[in-house]
């Protein structure tokens, strides 16, 4: 049956069986009191929940998870409690007489997503981390809403008139009841960790350090009308990592198993109570109170999660899809904090308490019976991302560890202070300060690696001497040398079958000690660089050099022949074919070296010399009427000797007359450029 109705389902029809025995029988069935439940039956669903809170998930999406139990919680309990006041001036004479007041009181109670029937119905689905993080933290954290608005509407429907400072006074109380909350656990839990320091002789009484302070966090919260969930969440994420440092394996697993058994225990209490306290108490049926009260929970839980998850999509890498949206608002249970929220309701003041509690009382069933049943069809029909059961490799969680190094490096570099960026910070910030005030010292410095094989060792070694077996070899030698030195004391290697808390104690040191990020340099910023003394004299170097470029660009476009631009072999074919007496050398000059062009690899202009042409006039000489003919003369250029270096050895181009050779040579007057169509070498006479 359970494969396919909720537990918390099945519970509540036991409840309600007994509930209707003890009645049948003539008894009054014991009522689920709200001391109880908030004293003795919440705090260790809460404490478990937060000891072993995925934090990384939850931090990665703690905005998502804040707006959802913020704005979502505001927005459904102003939208009920006023739909709720519409409706009771309405509905007719039996309704008349809710004000405003108590419409939004109820509103505040019956908003509130409960972390009890979330974990429930959540644990059983096995839905995908991210969706399970969103739902479940909401639940959590929107207690502090809760807290403030019930205690504000109950204080309001006392006064006779409530003014804008009162509305102020309010609001401010939100902050107050939520970070005072917050800050009692952190303050609680850093004591658990200092407290654990010193329980290395006293191991049995260690897992009552957990519990009890926490606990007293608990308390102490309440006893201020601040946020005990907020407080009992904040002792356990805080103590744990300093707490499980310090303690034994056996603590450990005492405190992880003796948690899961506290908190299903209480579980099962209340959704049993919850049935029978729906048998034995006083109940007001109003169709249309009721009715309503329904309608509108489901309509404001959609209408919420759309507009928010339209406003949040655009500041997430990764979208909330459709699909997610929905099981996000089908998942909105109601559970017994509301019913408890409502017993604890003053009959002087109101009136309509029965009437109240009958209609959480439905909202509570229709959420857990037929939400809670049909989510899981739903979740296969949609086919929705369930959570991975195989666990990930170390190989896998180094890299983790990696990328976010590398990603808070870069956020560094763009001066993005990203959540990486403050993550980085709180973690250095950690291993410095607290870590060495809240571990023992022998554990904060030792590697852990080492530590764990000596104590394997050491233990391997006892259960071998008290077996008997080997009790004359020195106990220094380890067990694989005692396997390798006496090989046929047995006939086969002892393996020892580790457990799965063993082995998960393994991963978590190797995880930590393969990936120790190297710190070559001290930490820094861009904002803290030391500047460098030589660089403005490179500055103005660079700075130098191009000018000096762009001048010679400049002076290069205004006084040189501009060169000629080359052609595909295809048209260099058809400019030969054209116009051949443009590229045929001339009869009279036998003496001078012929330049052959391959039409299919046109001579590139690199490869002539222009220090070697000699043009007419500029040699210093009268021009003959031989060079009057000729025109431009090119002259082969003379191989150097291989002794000489072509660029330091001065040559007969480095005299002063050259270079004003080479001056004219660039010069070419007022003509012209040529057009695209005509030759390169002009046509002869």
């Amino acid at each position: 049956v359970s494969n396919v109705v909720p537990e918390s389902c099945l519970l509540i029809v036991v409840g309600l069986l007994v509930g209707g025995l003890i009645k049948g029988v003539g008894e009054k069935p014991p009522i689920l009191r709200s001391e109880i439940f908030f004293l003795f039956l919440l705090p260790p669903i809460i404490l478990d929940a937060g000891y072993f809170l995925p934090l990384r998930q939850f931090t990665e999406n703690l905005g998502t998870i804040l707006i959802f139990a913020v704005v979502g919680t505001l927005w459904n309990a102003f939208f009920l409690g006023g739909l709720m006041y519409a409706v009771c001036q309405i509905g007719g004479s039996g309704l008349n007489h809710i004000g405003l007041l108590a419409n939004l009181l109820f509103g505040s109670i019956i908003s509130a997503v409960d972390p009890v029937a979330v974990l429930a119905v959540f644990e059983e689905i096995h839905i995908n981390e991210l969706l399970h993080i969103l739902v479940f933290g909401e639940s959590l954290l929107n207690d502090a809403v809760t807290v403030v608005l019930y205690h504000l509407f109950e204080e309001f429907a006392n006064f006779e008139q409530v003014t804008i400072i009162d509305i102020i006074l309010g609001f401010l109380s939100f902050f107050v009841v939520s970070l005072g909350g917050v800050f009692v656990g952190v303050i609680y839990g850093l004591i658990a960790a200092f407290t654990s320091r010193f329980t290395s002789h006293i191991r049995v009484i260690e897992p009552l350090f957990v519990f009890l302070y926490s606990y007293m966090a608990y308390l102490s919260a309440e006893l201020f009308h601040l946020s005990g969930i907020m407080a009992i969440i904040a002792s356990g994420v805080v103590m744990r990592p300093y707490v499980e440092a310090n303690i034994s394996h056996k603590s450990h697993t005492t405190i992880k198993y003796f948690l899961k058994m506290w908190s299903s225990v209480s579980e099962t209490l209340i959704f049993i109570f919850l049935g029978v306290s729906t048998v034995a108490g006083q109940h007001y049926w109003n169709w249309t109170f009721v009715i309503s009260t329904l309608l509108f929970c489901l309509i404001a839980r959609v209408l919420g999660v759309l507009v928010l998850t339209w406003f949040i999509n655009k500041f997430r890498m990764v979208k909330l899809t459709p699909k997610d949206q929905f099981i996000i608002a089908y998942g909105g249970l109601r559970g017994a904090i509301a019913f408890s929220l409502c017993y604890l309701l003053d009959y002087q003041h109101f009136d309509m308490r029965d009437m109240f509690l009958t209609a959480i009382i439905t909202v509570i069933f229709f959420t857990v019976f037929v939400q809670g049943m049909t989510i899981r069809p739903l979740v296969d029909l949609l086919a929705v991302k369930k959570k991975t059961e195989t666990k990930r490799s170390i190989n896998e969680e180094i890299h983790t560890q990696f990328l976010d190094h590398l990603l808070t490096g870069i956020e560094d570099i763009c001066g993005h202070y990203g959540h990486h960026h403050w993550k980085d910070k709180l973690n250095r910030f950690n291993e410095n300060y607290v870590r060495k005030c809240l571990i023992v010292e022998e554990r904060s410095k030792e590697p852990q690696l080492i530590a764990f094989y000596h104590k394997m060792e050491m233990k391997q070694a006892i259960e071998m001497v008290e077996s008997g077996g080997l009790g004359k070899i020195p106990s220094a030698v380890s067990t694989v040398s005692i396997q390798n030195i006496n090989p046929t004391t047995s006939s086969e290697r002892i393996i020892p079958a580790l457990s799965k808390d063993k082995e998960e104690e393994i991963r978590k040191i190797l995880r930590n000690n393969l990936q120790k990020t190297r710190q070559r340099l001290r930490s820094y910023n861009r904002h803290t660089l030391v500047a460098d003394p030589y660089e403005e004299a490179w500055n103005q170097m660079l700075l130098r050099r191009q000018k000096a470029r762009q001048m010679k660009r400049e002076v290069k476009n205004y006084l040189t022949v501009p060169d000629h631009k080359l052609d595909s072999p295809t048209m260099s074919r058809a400019r030969i074919g054209s116009d051949p007496l443009a590229y045929e050398p001339k009869p009279d000059s036998e003496n001078l070296p012929i330049i052959t062009i391959d039409p299919a690899s046109p001579q590139s202009p690199e490869s002539v010399d222009l220090a070697n042409e000699v043009p007419k006039g500029c040699s210093g000489l009268p021009p003959s009427p031989e060079e009057d003919e000729e025109g431009l003369v090119m002259r082969a250029k003379e191989p150097s000797s291989p002794g000489t270096d072509d660029v330091f050895t001065p040559g007969t181009s480095d005299s002063p007359s050259s270079q004003r050779m080479l001056r004219c040579l660039s010069d070419p007057g007022p003509r012209p450029e040529p057009e695209e169509g005509e030759p390169f070498i002009p046509k002869g006479q």
